[in-house]
């Protein structure tokens, strides 16, 4: 097995990638903030904001994103459409 090296680019790169897709297929769905934070459990939309803009250091974990994408009725896989990994 090799090690890898990761940096903070790396994965704010990650991150960001599947924000943008929580965003899309949110909107695509046409489905608020609210909406979507109250179908996965949250009070308010306050999380789901910042994770979608990565404030303060939140963003989603993969519990998140099995909820949401049985609340928006889409494949887990099209969250982390476009992320291309380094060592293939």
């Amino acid at each position: 097995m090799k090690t890898l090296d990761f940096n903070d680019d790396d994965l704010k790169y990650f991150y960001t990638t599947i924000s943008q897709n929580v965003i899309r297929l949110r909107k695509e769905k046409k489905v608020s903030q609210l909406d979507l934070a109250t179908s996965i459990g949250h009070s308010s939309s306050t999380f789901l904001g910042k994770a979608e803009i990565l404030a303060e250091n939140r963003h989603f974990n993969m519990e998140h994103i099995y909820k949401i994408a049985l609340v928006l009725n889409v494949d887990i896989k099209d969250f982390f459409q476009g992320i291309e990994t380094k060592n293939k």
